[in-house]
């Protein structure tokens, strides 16, 4: 049986916006998980996540393993999946010497290179609709002037510039793209995290943090992290979603992710968001994945071997959409502010691409014209409906 996709999108349209209205929202889980995700998610499909910190200047970790996980591993708070503390250490001491720390990075990321419109442009180029910049990795490193982050911060030290704000000022010059960030709960050395009262963390700077930025940053999408150490209770998630779907500045179309607690993630909150996955999920979901295979932050070590193809990328995102999901593809800039010229290939290939078959397809229907998708989307039969709008544009 067929059924018609404008009789469908008339059917989502009014249960959603019904579901829309049911609000206000308790600050519990039952109450927050029964709020819609907005619709401009489910449309947009593809997003930018952008992995640019402290982090980016050493850019260095064995093949296989999260180079902007470096401070973790080069003090042994965390063991790397690949090469081991010891090799962080060897290199470290190597290229920077045994009494250099970490905060010293911080005089180095000057970002000079760094333009915003040329960034937003090969995003643009590659077809997508929302960008994630991380505004706060695990490090604590923030991108925009946080109160809570003294000298700790893009503007205080290093770039010397509120590159948050260049960014998504940016991307809303863009019709139809939309401001998101990404922003980490806890931070891995933090005092008043790893004191006796964790909790005056949350109280003193995690939560003013989130509420400067939603106030301030607007986003249309919120991609937290960094929440698996302890509950959602302890980060007071519920009472700030609640805050956040009800009363916030962005109430309307904000759209937020599973990561708020221990236990949350793939269970409560908003998009799931498995990460270098190929699961997928009758609920709303996001593969959150690199360009580079086996790192978000830009590695130096990575061989070109080991940066996904344009075509392997293009399926990976057929495979998304074919499912419900979207993707959030990662690229890592450099310090110095300029995105690596392999990357900026694969995108710029990635949108071409999408062109080209939005094009050939516009003039056949779907079920007759499957070779013009690659050959791990051709078996999505029941799927050709979420493909065929996505080529629609």
């Amino acid at each position: 049986m067929r059924i018609s996709l404008a009789f469908t999108a008339a059917v989502v349209v009014c249960f959603g916006s019904q579901a829309q209205a049911d609000g206000p929202y308790k600050p519990t889980w039952d109450s927050l998980d029964k709020r819609p995700t907005p619709e401009w998610f489910d449309d947009a499909k593809f997003g930018i996540f952008i992995h640019w910190g402290v982090y980016s200047v050493p850019s260095w970790a064995p093949v296989g393993t999260y180079a902007e996980w470096y401070w973790a591993y080069l003090t042994g708070f965390a063991s790397p999946p690949t090469g081991s503390v010891e090799a962080f250490q060897a290199f470290h001491n190597k290229t920077y010497g045994p009494d250099f720390k970490y905060a010293d990075f911080a005089r180095m990321f000057h970002a000079e290179l760094f333009d915003p419109k040329q960034w937003v442009d090969v995003f643009e180029a590659s077809g997508a609709k929302y960008i994630v910049p991380t505004s706060k990795h695990h490090e604590g490193f923030t991108l925009w002037k946080s109160a809570q982050s003294w000298n700790w911060n893009a503007v205080e030290i290093g770039p010397h510039r509120d590159l948050l704000k260049e960014l998504l000022d940016e991307v809303d010059t863009r019709p139809g793209m939309r401001r998101a960030f990404y922003y980490s709960l806890y931070e891995w050395f933090h005092p008043l995290y790893r004191s006796e009262h964790p909790h005056d963390y949350v109280d003193q700077v995690m939560l003013p943090q989130m509420y400067d930025l939603i106030n301030n940053y607007r986003p249309h999408y919120l991609v937290t992290d960094g929440e698996w150490e302890k509950p959602s209770s302890f980060w007071n998630s519920t009472e700030f979603v609640a805050w956040l779907f009800n009363e916030s500045p962005v109430k309307d179309d904000i759209v937020i992710n599973d990561r708020w607690g221990s236990d949350t993630r793939m269970k409560h909150g908003g998009v799931y968001t498995p990460e270098y996955s190929t699961k997928t999920f009758e609920h709303k979901w996001e593969e959150m994945s690199g360009i580079d295979v086996h790192s978000f932050g830009l590695n130096r070590q990575t061989p070109a071997s080991a940066y996904t193809s344009v075509d392997g990328l293009l399926q990976l995102l057929l495979h998304c959409v074919a499912y419900g999901g979207n993707l959030l593809l990662d690229v890592g800039p450099a310090a110095d502010g300029t995105l690596p010229p392999i990357m900026q290939d694969r995108l710029l290939g990635m949108g071409a691409a999408q062109g080209q078959r939005r094009s050939r397809l516009q003039h056949h229907p779907l079920d007759d014209q499957r070779s013009v998708l690659p050959r791990r989307c051709r078996r999505f039969r029941c799927s050709n409906a979420r493909l065929q709008r996505y080529w629609a544009g």
